[in-house]
């Protein structure tokens, strides 16, 4: 069975040793775990950030970067392409774990999910991963401590010293560039979402523009938000029933939602910091296609709303 935990370790490890290039840094705990600061106490720099977002997908996908002409918009954007999507996207992408410790809190992506296997998105696959390390990436603005690190290997069933964590804020480079990569599993998301079997996913593909560095956490939580939901683009190859895919094709992209055209960042302030009290039809790529690669058929609904990106991402 392929191990995302060992799969990303090898890109892990290829960071430790490049460090320096990549402006981050990397310390041990005195348990033994390793931690890598991406973006919290260091600048990082955006080969860190495609680096940061393989390796949250478990090795599973190729991320790189392109130019997106959007009318006479000129951005610099991210391109994912995914294999076996609902391992990489969902078994480990997807921020399913809240990490908490007295004031300490992150949202865990990545890996080491696929060991803890608590949260709810796995009743929905097929997969959890055997393996004696496990990488978890951090969200969050403060580097975790030895508490912190035998709490999260403790729920993994591995040692402090085969666990690595790699930490970015939002509002940092890496911070940028990973939920920008996170273009093709929100789809998935929306997927589980509206009842869609996501197992039948062969492969995906997606490009989404790259939000520039916000000031704070809260500000860039907009922009990454705005970037997937207004100007992210989204093809996924599957192999089931048209009728399964005409069903919910209309839903899939973030025109669906009622909340469709409003900044993130006014949504966030409306619902007062919760994401929970925001549509959750609203959490998917602007633009959807949809091949399915028994018949043939091509599926698409949405579309990139070139004014929205520019008001929110370019003011």
């Amino acid at each position: 069975m392929i191990s995302v935990n060992e799969r990303a370790l090898t890109i892990v490890l290829a960071m430790v040793e490049d460090a320096e290039a990549l402006g981050i840094d990397v310390q041990k705990l005195p348990n033994g775990c390793t931690v890598v600061d991406c973006g919290v106490q260091v600048t990082g720099s955006l080969e860190a950030g495609r680096l940061y977002a393989e390796v949250c997908m478990g090795g599973l996908a190729q991320i790189s970067f392109c130019d997106l002409d959007l009318a006479d918009l000129w951005l610099p954007g991210v391109r994912v392409v995914v294999s076996n999507p609902p391992v990489s996207c969902l078994g480990a992408q997807y921020a399913g774990w809240e990490v908490k410790l007295d004031n300490y809190f992150a949202m865990g992506s990545g890996p080491a999910r696929a060991l803890h296997g608590s949260d709810p998105i796995f009743q929905h696959i097929a997969y959890r991963d055997e393996s004696d390390v496990g990488v978890l990436t951090l969200e969050t603005g403060s580097l975790p401590g030895e508490a912190v690190a035998d709490k999260i290997a403790a729920k993994c069933g591995i040692t402090p010293a085969n666990l690595y964590l790699l930490v970015a804020p939002t509002a940092s480079l890496v911070g940028s560039v990973q939920v920008a990569a996170r273009v093709v599993e929100t789809g998935l998301h929306k997927m589980v979402e509206i009842g869609f079997d996501v197992n039948v996913l062969l492969s995906g593909f997606g490009r989404c523009p790259l939000p520039p560095v916000a000031a704070d956490d809260m500000e860039a939580i907009g922009r990454t938000n705005d970037a997937v939901l207004y100007g992210g683009e989204a093809w996924y190859t599957v192999r089931t029933d048209d009728e399964a895919v005409e069903k919910v094709i209309d839903l899939l992209p973030s025109c669906a939602s009622k909340d469709y055209g409003k900044s993130f960042s006014d949504l966030l302030k409306r619902s007062h910091g919760s994401f929970y009290e925001i549509d959750p039809l609203l959490f998917s790529p602007a633009e959807v296609s949809v091949n399915n690669a028994a018949t043939g058929r091509r599926f698409h609904a949405g579309s990139v709303d070139v004014d929205i990106v520019q008001r929110v991402l370019l003011g």
